[in-house]
């Protein structure tokens, strides 16, 4: 059985328990998906599945190669596989593989925030804002000592780049799945902007 699916964030609302507690959940468009390739020990050394989602505009001579006529897909990914035997090229991947109380984990990439400071980006203090200081409100700081060691250590935490990197959330819980509408509710938040994609699989660690 297919273990993962392709889906599109739609955003966020909450729904009512039978008890009336509130959740909050992500609406996602997740599927149908598409099996475009099976991998093998044999040929790629590994077992994996490869499917298709969204439609896309053009492809290439290569992309139409390699889709055969399977249909015109904007996203490609990979999903590995212990068993792949019951895969055939060409099947549909539809939200009826995920159940209410199912653990999955969701990938996507976060809203880019461009160049931002260490408040920000680390959640630094700052400077005191008194006491003859002066524009040291949101400063980093000290970045490494004279002496010893002389230098500003890799992977210190400065301003940069924040945002836009790929992000995997782990063990978040179905709260419903709809094969009729391909929408799937998962109680808390996803990373990525409305439209962003997403990569939904079931959860393989425990």
């Amino acid at each position: 059985m297919v273990n993962g699916i392709l889906g599109k964030k739609i955003g966020m609302t909450q729904i009512f328990t039978e008890d009336g507690t509130v959740v909050p959940v992500t609406a996602i468009e997740a599927g149908p998906c598409t099996v475009t390739q099976i991998k093998n020990v044999n040929k790629e050394g590994y077992t994996a599945i490869q499917i298709g989602f969204g439609e896309a505009k053009r492809l290439n001579s290569p992309e139409r190669g390699h889709l055969k006529k399977l249909g015109a897909f904007k996203h490609l990914r990979e999903f590995r596989m212990k068993d792949v035997s019951e895969v055939e090229l060409g099947q549909k991947v539809t939200v009826d593989i995920f159940e209410p109380g199912d653990k999955i984990d969701v990938v996507g990439i976060s809203k880019g925030r461009g160049f931002a400071g260490v408040v920000k980006r680390h959640g630094f203090a700052g400077g005191p804002k008194t006491h003859g200081q002066k524009d040291r409100h949101r400063a980093p700081g000290s970045v490494g000592g004279g002496t010893d060691p002389g230098k500003t250590w890799k992977g210190q935490r400065m301003a940069g780049h924040m945002g836009n990197a790929r992000v995997t959330v782990r063990k978040l819980e179905v709260v419903q799945a709809n094969p009729d509408r391909n929408l799937l509710l998962v109680k808390g938040a996803v990373p990525g902007c409305r439209n962003g994609l997403l990569i939904i699989g079931k959860v393989v660690k425990s």
